[in-house]
């Protein structure tokens, strides 16, 4: 049995301030920039979790629900929904803040994959995660069904394999 660790051990948040830098044209934070930060808060609540260097695998389902506006504060919170042998996923959720006007509201989420590997760059075993509060659970829940959607995606598993999603559509 690999050993478990629980998932808020791999919580990370990290917060930005949005500078005339890192806006378009709009004044609004850019998405790509939007996406460097997530990449850095996800591989951070990954390594936490891993304790080993890791890489980007995938990213998925990244929504863009607000524009961020220049001098807003952003605050990303990251942790591990689950871990499989060698590969992790995070959520994060990222937060915008305005902080004259007092207001917060919740602008972008995703999921990134991570893989843990040695020093020569080869897959390495991670814990399980394990999940203690209802909402960790749920991620936890869904974790196996968006695995076997990023795979199919990318053609490394047969629909026909993909247990947990075909199970979504059984309607026997």
């Amino acid at each position: 049995m690999r050993k478990q660790k629980p998932v808020q051990e791999s919580f990370v948040s990290m917060t930005e301030l949005v500078l005339p830098n890192d806006t378009n044209t709009l004044n609004n934070l850019m998405g790509g920039r939007m996406m460097h930060l997530m990449d850095i808060a996800a591989a951070v609540s990954a390594q936490r979790h891993s304790n080993r260097i890791v890489v980007t695998a995938s990213v998925d389902n990244v929504s863009f629900r607000e524009g961020i506006r220049l001098g807003s504060v952003v605050t990303l919170e990251a942790k591990v929904t689950r871990a499989f042998s060698s590969s992790m996923e995070v959520h994060i959720d990222v937060w915008a803040e305005d902080i004259p006007s007092g207001t917060k509201v919740k602008s972008n989420e995703a999921f990134f994959t991570f893989v843990a590997v040695d020093q020569s760059g080869r897959p390495i075993d991670v814990p399980d995660a394990l999940p203690e509060t209802p909402v960790e659970q749920e991620l936890y829940d869904g974790a196996l069904r968006r695995r076997q959607l990023r795979l199919v995606l990318a053609g490394r598993l047969k629909p026909s394999e993909a247990t947990e999603l075909k199970a979504l559509f059984d309607l026997a």
